[in-house]
């Protein structure tokens, strides 16, 4: 007696995981996608398992749209994202090389507060950024409620500069 449990092709659902499990030991072994584009890619393990034919690449076919996975810029297959996520780190990536994008280390930055009416807190702001020296001192400069947050790599020497504007 045949058994027909090994002539049956697979469910989607079952398809759908075991592609899943596929790209996820990829992604264990290697870091990436380096091998899987398409659904012919999948065949040849799926072949291993049921009888080749037009049913089974139609299944595998059929569970990859279902997955609906992104593509790196290779057209290989993401797992491990979805296409809204693989598009805002797209659109991030881009955002950060068109800005000339670095990191900076804050180990040495220092902090300081001017303490400010809030209505003048966005203009003082902009005088700040305008002044030349004061803008080359300043890492960065953060409003808060009730002042002005300078991160400064110069603490003192910023110090010097605003004392030359008012007496603190």
């Amino acid at each position: 007696m045949k058994n027909d449990t090994l002539r049956k092709n697979p469910s989607r659902k079952t398809c759908e995981d075991t592609i899943k499990r596929i790209l996820t030991a990829e992604i264990n072994e290697t870091g990436h996608n380096t091998h899987f584009k398409n659904a012919s890619d999948f065949m040849s393990y799926f072949e291993s398992l049921y009888p080749a034919s037009e049913g089974l690449k139609r299944q595998v076919q059929r569970a990859l749209k279902s997955l609906d996975l992104p593509r790196d810029d290779s057209g290989y297959f993401i797992i491990n994202k979805t296409k809204g996520q693989y598009s805002k780190e797209q659109e991030l990536l881009c955002a950060l090389s068109l800005g000339c994008a670095r990191i900076s280390s804050i180990e040495k930055v220092q902090v300081l507060f001017i303490e400010l009416k809030p209505a003048l807190i966005q203009y003082v702001i902009s005088l700040i950024s305008e002044n030349e020296s004061l803008n080359e001192s300043c890492i960065t400069i953060v409003p808060s409620c009730n002042g002005i947050i300078v991160y400064t790599k110069d603490a003192d020497a910023f110090k010097a500069l605003l004392k030359e504007f008012w007496i603190g």
